[in-house]
């Protein structure tokens, strides 16, 4: 039987093709005509799009880990989300050269600077993104070889690495969001920021790959794979990781809100008062609040339609968030220019053409999921057809 294969329609590439010359032609200009405001552009988009490829891996990792069944079929989608990390890591290296405009610290003298200063700044940056390219390849790479022969070698080294990424992850991201996003604002700090972003990246991810996976049986493909059960398992993910955002958020906000430290509360007073109040509620509604309402429902969480809708919400909700945590440190009040909207879409592009060029150089569904004496039973939210 030959493996399914996916290839995108011709027209669909000139379009991402298009819309990624759009950004560079944005980036290009911003940065020439008003830099103070494209490289936060730089930041919001490039941890974006990272924060879509570490879930990628994430979610490799933790199937293979916990040993679950229901999705590794769909295993395929991740992998091909986890390709465009060193186009992402690439925009996040861009950022030191503009980090006087975005960082505080970073117009300190250098007698000042330790933690901070710009080789160890730099350097931390560069091996963040090499640790995790190097897992992505590694897994990637035993992935298909698993497919080839089915030898019981290559299983086992997807465990490893998934093992190994997942503390190095652990320790790395924390490091990473602190450097990238807690550090845009002067003198705050807070204990719980990186598994808030954490909980973002599972939501955001698990957004993504949602979506992949009803818009590629919408085009005839995963037939018999993604079926109504398992739309309902990624439903209930949905929904679990949402919530789990919405109660990380929660906790941040009531510890500094009843901790009311001077250090503290300036950042959420000037998030929840005019004109910041309108994308504050906003992000709370597009990241828990709809997805919550929609997806209580057991129907809810079975349909290709909702699941779609739902999914895009999310992904919106998870750049405002961005936009939430950055640009109030930036700008007066809260506004869209055009090109800040075409370096948006020139990043999903050019992470969508990578993401695809991946997903097209290797069967839809893996050949081999796992070898057939390990990992038989279905768990992490999987068969249970209750909720």
């Amino acid at each position: 039987m030959t493996a399914e294969r996916f290839v995108l329609a011709p027209p669909l590439r000139n379009v991402a093709r298009a819309a990624a010359a759009v950004g560079v032609m944005a980036v290009a200009i911003g940065l020439a005509v008003d830099p103070d405001r494209t490289w936060p552009d730089l930041l919001m988009n490039g941890f974006f799009a990272l924060a879509l490829a570490l879930a990628g891996l994430v979610w490799i990792a933790l199937q293979l880990l916990s040993g679950a069944s229901w999705n590794a079929k769909l295993r395929r989608i991740p992998e091909a989300m986890m390709a465009p990390l060193p186009f992402a890591g690439g925009v996040m290296l861009l950022l030191f050269f503009g980090r006087q405009r975005l960082y505080p610290w970073s117009r300190l003298t250098a007698a000042k600077q330790t933690y901070f200063g710009a080789s160890w700044f730099f350097g931390r940056m560069a091996l963040f993104i090499a640790a995790w390219t190097l897992f992505a390849w590694l897994i990637r790479r035993s992935s298909l070889r698993l497919d080839r022969d089915s030898a019981a070698k290559h299983h086992e080294r997807l465990v490893t690495c998934s093992a190994a990424f997942i503390v190095v992850f652990a320790i790395s991201f924390s490091l990473a969001s602190f450097d990238w996003l807690m550090s845009v604002v002067p003198h705050w700090s807070s204990t719980i920021f990186a598994v808030y972003w954490f909980a973002g990246v599972l939501s955001g991810g698990t957004a993504a790959i949602t979506l992949a996976v009803v818009l590629l049986t919408g085009c005839g493909h995963l037939v018999g794979i993604a079926d109504e059960e398992r739309r309902h398992d990624l439903g209930k993910l949905l929904f679990a990781f949402s919530t789990f955002w919405a109660y990380i958020w929660l906790s941040q906000y009531l510890l500094i809100w009843y901790g009311n430290l001077p250090e503290e509360t300036p950042y959420y007073i000037s998030r929840t008062s005019e004109p910041w109040i309108g994308i504050f509620l906003l992000n709370l509604g597009l990241n828990w609040v709809i997805p919550f309402l929609v997806l209580l429902p057991r129907d809810a969480k079975r349909s290709a339609t909702v699941l779609k809708w739902i999914s895009i919400v999310i992904l919106a909700g998870r750049w405002v968030d961005l936009y939430i945590a950055v640009m109030p440190e930036m700008i007066a009040a809260p506004n869209l220019r055009l090109l800040d909207l075409a370096i948006l879409i020139g990043c999903v592009g050019a992470f969508f053409l990578i993401a695809v060029h991946a997903l097209e150089r290797a069967p839809l569904v893996p050949v081999v999921v796992a070898p057939s004496h390990k990992h038989s039973s279905s768990t992490w939210l999987g068969s249970d057809d209750r909720v």
